[in-house]
């Protein structure tokens, strides 16, 4: 059952990674940049909910590992060149862990 729940979350996160993508990335990718930021925020909301299983590996596992993608992060930031790609990276990394913070923060509140 657990893996079906992780599947039914990828389902849903994939295509909004995919669609913020189409939407928002130019020689800028702000649509990876949002996507990894926003499955930050609801990973952080969901440890700090302490929720059960079943939600965990639906929202956070699914959900935020299909949404957030390392893979296009790292493509795109070598992409960048040396100079902007290390740019990215550090503006990724922080606004991930600024993201995952918020949440945890905002759902102990």
């Amino acid at each position: 059952m657990t893996v079906l729940l992780v599947a039914v979350g990828a389902a849903v996160g994939a295509p909004v990674r995919f669609t913020l993508g189409k939407l928002l990335d130019r020689r800028l990718h702000h649509g990876t940049l949002l996507a990894n930021t926003l499955a930050s925020l609801v990973l952080g909301l969901v440890v700090g909910w302490s929720v059960g299983e079943a939600t965990y590996a639906l929202v956070a596992t699914g959900f935020c590992g299909g949404m957030s993608t390392y893979s296009s992060f790292a493509v795109q930031a070598r992409d960048q060149g040396p100079r902007l790609g290390l740019a990215y990276v550090a503006v990724t990394i922080a606004l991930g862990l600024a993201a995952a913070t918020l949440g945890y923060v905002l759902a102990q509140a």
